[in-house]
Formats: C-alpha cells, sequence, structure tokens
C-alpha cells in the first residue's frame, strides 16, 4: 500500500508542482534546444562574459582586447578621462575630447539591442574570394539597403548601380578614379570643394599624386572661370562636414563631374527635404549605426560606365570588402529595419542629437564671444514636419577681433577641437564633435559652460 503524502498547505504544494513542472518543460524545451548546439554555443558564452564586464560604465571589454598578468578575461579599454582597472577613477585636468568623429552616441541603442545585433560566425564562413556569382557584393545586403534608402527617403536607387568599399573613404576614391580622363595623355582633372570642406579632398589626392586628377581648392572661385573645356570634378558634401548645411553643386557643365558626399544624409542629422537622385552619391555605415570600425561604405551610381570603372578600381585596390564586413553590415541593417522599419534608431539617434544641440546652443546664446552656425528649418519628409537641424559637428566661431586662433583659445580652456585651417578655412573657427560617447560630450557641456561663465558682462538666462 502506498501511502498519501498529506500536505497541510495545500496551495504551496500546487505551487511547488507547477513550479517544477516548469522547471522540467524548460529544461526539456530551452534548454535541449541549447544542448543541441555544439560549437556556437561556446562562442555565445566567450561573448556574453565579456559583454557582462561593465568597465563601471566609463570603458568596455571586447572579446577581442588586452589580456594581461595571465588573467582570461581582457581589460577594460576606458573613455577618453577615464582610468584603473575598471575604468572607475575620473582624470582631474583631462581634456574635453571633441577633436575625432567617432560615433558613439549609437552604442546604447545597440547595446539595447544586443540580442538582434548579436552574430556568431563560423570558422569557414564565406572563405572564397568572392560570392556564387563571382562578385565581391552581397546581394542580400544590397537588397536591404536600397530597401533602407526606399523607408527613410533619402536617395533614389531604383534602376541604379551599387558598389561596396572600405568605408566612404574607398568609395570616395574609386569615384575620383572613375570620373577622371581616361587618357593619361590629357591634363588632370581639377578637384574641388566648396570651403568649409571635409579635409580627405585634400588630403587623399595630395597622398595618392596621380596624373589624373589634381586638388585646385575652393569650387567658389572655378565657378566664375571661362575655360569651359578643363575637366573638374567637385565634391559636395551634403550634409556638410563640418558645418552641416545642405550644400549644391557650384560647377555645371559639359566637362564637370559630381560626387555627391552624403556620409549625414539620414534623419537623426538633418531633416531630409527630398530623395536625393544625383549621379554619384556616396554613403557610409558608420554615420548611419555609428560603427565606424567595420569599415563599410556604399555609392548609388546612375551610370554603367562609372560603376564599371569603380567595380575595377576595387577589383584592383582590395578585391572587394571583407566578406565578414559586409556580413556584419547585413546583420546590423536587418536589425535596424527589423526594429519599428528603421523608426526606433532614428527616434534614438535623432532625440539624442537634438539634445545634444540644444544644450550647446542653450550655452552659448549666453556669450558674446563664441556663436555657433545658423541653419534654418527645413521640412522633413521622414518625420512629415518642418524640423530644426541636428547636426554631427558644432562650427564654433571667435567672435573676439584679436582672438584669431580659436583652437588656442579652447585649448586654453582644455578643449580639443579641430581648426579651421583644416578644413581650408581661417581659424577663428573650430569644429567640436557632437557624435563622440556621452563622457566626452558631458564633459565638453562642462568646460564650456565654465569657459562661457567666465566672460565679462555674460547675459543670464
Amino acid at each position: 500500500m502506498v501511502k498519501s503524502v498529506f500536505c497541510p498547505k495545500t496551495l504551496a504544494c500546487l505551487l511547488s508542482s507547477i513550479f517544477l513542472n516548469l522547471f522540467f518543460i524548460i529544461n526539456i524545451y530551452v534548454g535541449g534546444q541549447w544542448n543541441k548546439l555544439s560549437w556556437s554555443s561556446r562562442a555565445a558564452a566567450e561573448a556574453e562574459a565579456v559583454a557582462a564586464i561593465t568597465c563601471s560604465g566609463h570603458g568596455r571589454a571586447y572579446l577581442d582586447g588586452l589580456v594581461v598578468d595571465g588573467n582570461d578575461e581582457p581589460v577594460c579599454e576606458c573613455s577618453s578621462c577615464y582610468t584603473g582597472p575598471h575604468c572607475s577613477r575620473f582624470i582631474p585636468g583631462c581634456a574635453a575630447n571633441a577633436d575625432g568623429g567617432d560615433p558613439l552616441f549609437l552604442e546604447p541603442f545597440w547595446m539595447q539591442h544586443a540580442a538582434s545585433s548579436a552574430l556568431v560566425v563560423a570558422g569557414w564562413h564565406r572563405m572564397s574570394y568572392t560570392y556564387t556569382d563571382q562578385s565581391f557584393i552581397s546581394k542580400e545586403l544590397e537588397r536591404l539597403i536600397r530597401k533602407l534608402h526606399a523607408i527613410v527617403g533619402n536617395a533614389v536607387t531604383e534602376n541604379r548601380f551599387i558598389i561596396f568599399g572600405a568605408g566612404s573613404t574607398q568609395v570616395l576614391s574609386a569615384a575620383t578614379y572613375a570620373l577622371s580622363p581616361e587618357n593619361t595623355s590629357s591634363l588632370p582633372a581639377g578637384l574641388v570643394a566648396s570651403f568649409p570642406y571635409y579635409a580627405l579632398y585634400k588630403v587623399q589626392p595630395e597622398y595618392f599624386n596621380s596624373e589624373k586628377f589634381k586638388f585646385l581648392g575652393d569650387a567658389n572661385t572655378w565657378g566664375n572661370i571661362s575655360d569651359t573645356s578643363k575637366n573638374m570634378i567637385e565634391f559636395v558634401t551634403s550634409p556638410n562636414n563640418p558645418d552641416g548645411r545642405l550644400n549644391k553643386a557650384i560647377l555645371h557643365g559639359p566637362h564637370v563631374k559630381t560626387i555627391y558626399d552624403r556620409a549625414y544624409y539620414w534623419p537623426h542629422f538633418t531633416p531630409i527635404p527630398a530623395a536625393a537622385d544625383e549621379d554619384v552619391m556616396v554613403f557610409t555605415l558608420s554615420k548611419l549605426s555609428g560603427h565606424a570600425g567595420s569599415r563599410f561604405g556604399w555609392a548609388v551610381i546612375k551610370d554603367e560606365s562609372v560603376f564599371n570603372r569603380m567595380t575595377l578600381h576595387m577589383q584592383l585596390n582590395s578585391m572587394g570588402v571583407s566578406r565578414d564586413t559586409q556580413l556584419r553590415a547585413f546583420k546590423l541593417l536587418k536589425t535596424v529595419l527589423q526594429e519599428g522599419e528603421g523608426k526606433e534608431i532614428f527616434n534614438f539617434a535623432y532625440q539624442t542629437m537634438k539634445s545634444r544641440w540644444e544644450r550647446l546652443n542653450r550655452t552659448l546664446s549666453l556669450s558674446n564671444r563664441f556663436s555657433l552656425q545658423k541653419i534654418n528649418p527645413q521640412f522633413c519628409t521622414f518625420y512629415n514636419k518642418v524640423r530644426e537641424f541636428s547636426p554631427a559637428y558644432a562650427w564654433l566661431k571667435c567672435e573676439r577681433k584679436e582672438e584669431k586662433d580659436c583652437n588656442a583659445v579652447l585649448e586654453a580652456a582644455n578643449i580639443v577641437g579641430r581648426p579651421g585651417s583644416v578644413f581650408g578655412t581661417e581659424d577663428r573657427y573650430v569644429r567640436l564633435s557632437l557624435v563622440r560617447s556621452q563622457d566626452d560630450f558631458d564633459l565638453l557641456i562642462h568646460r564650456i559652460n565654465k569657459l562661457v561663465s567666465q566672460e565679462d558682462g555674460v547675459k543670464t538666462m
């Protein structure tokens, strides 16, 4: 005879029974699925373990990070002004770094979407030089890029060609070669950009020292030149780096080619008044998703012959973009499109940039010594309303006549910016990056506040 088990607390026993059944169900179905994984479970565990290292919120640990003292865990890589094994100690007197364009302001978004953006790659993933169609381009990634542009409404891609490169840097180089005269006996094409311009347009051709092209300076100085037979290539950055303006081409004519750098033409930086539809348009993942280190960019091209010449350049230069990079870009864009068809990342990014721009404007509105660029609001088709710009950079000007070197003024206040001369204009201007980490931005605002508060006769709110 089997004795029955008496439970004086029926409810407690019932809950215990339910708990045990749930435990076994989870173990069978969830745990069972996990146990079916072989090599990927170890890779996932390693990634989770590193991601769990918080570094006090002022740094990050990475799978490929430095390992010291026989420790299995990689060390924390600290933000600019923090130190210590856990990045917990602020460095007194540390300069506010507003120089580079690292788009770390998007890092919190990807931490919130860790599961959907994570990637586990087999050791034998795409070991070939090419895809099965013998090209260097993932057709699925190209499809996602076209879909994203259609949803955002920032570029026409229908009946256009798309080419990939190692960031916009390589794409711009390929476009320059493709638009230059094929006949080497011809005079080199003149490269121009309206000032202030992105420094790469000058530095890159000077470094390559090619017979095909030569940087000639400000496009405005060539607008009234009577010689219409000279081959010219104009770089049009829209929105512009450093001042965020929606630039348009200045030069026109039968021998003028134009490369539109659209790196910042996304809703978090600017209103989107219409879909861009130029002959050559260059974009980059770094300013879309923040993944500058992945080195992935692309161009949307009208003319097939230009596309073919750019493809040849990429083939000879690097045999295309890394398959691993393309896979990561594919996963990131897939995540972007899954989360509200892109609206979630753009809303997050726009609110972050809008808040930063407003905080900086609020502080500098009290100043008689410094000013910022003024850009009129425009209608944005993505948000279906008139909105302000939320630029990636502040284009700061020192207003006092005697302060001709504005960068020196900021350096004295322990702020590191990028002087105007880098962008082909006077050093009365300085570019301040607003896309860096929250730590960097908070310190920048603190230093700017302090600098403005020291002015004589400063206005009050």
